[in-house]
């Protein structure tokens, strides 16, 4: 049975952490995509009269006028999953997306934390461990760190 568990241990830690993180990135993407979806009208370019009713009598987040909350939730609701999906500026993305995580638990939704808390789960993995190999962060950190490599003089002997 121990050498079972084992190989099924060895298995998984062939799992290349690029693909989880990848696959942490779009599915929490998707969740913030989704809601956007409900708040712009794509059509018009403008966001929905139902966005504003939502923040002015349902929302109700705290420190914030109705309106700029939602103008705030609904740019980062659009700018951060595709931010996070092509894996740039991917820690900042995941850091905005869990505040504002947090902010609906404690203020607008606290029963709603069956399904806040996967949501954090992926955005911690993404804020702690990085966006993986499989982004444009992986990509411009490398090349910045190379350049910059290649412009220091070489020490005197």
């Amino acid at each position: 049975m121990i050498r079972l568990l084992e190989a099924g241990r060895s298995l998984a830690e062939w799992i290349p952490y690029a693909l989880v993180a990848l696959v942490a990135r779009v599915a929490v993407a998707s969740v913030f995509w989704r809601s956007v979806q409900t708040k712009i009208d794509f059509e018009n370019y403008q966001i929905r009269d139902t966005t504003f009713y939502l923040f002015r009598n349902e929302y109700k987040v705290p420190l914030l006028p109705p309106d700029v909350a939602a103008y705030i939730a609904t740019a980062a609701e659009f700018i951060c999953p595709i931010l996070l999906v092509i894996g740039l500026a991917s820690r900042l993305s995941a850091l905005a997306l869990f505040c504002m995580t947090m902010v609906i638990q404690l203020f607008v939704y606290p029963s709603g934390w069956p399904d806040h808390i996967l949501w954090i789960g992926l955005l911690l993995l993404i804020i702690a461990r990085g966006p993986g190999a499989l982004s444009l962060d992986h990509l411009l950190w490398g090349w910045m760190h190379r350049n910059t490599a290649a412009a220091k003089p070489a020490s005197a002997n």
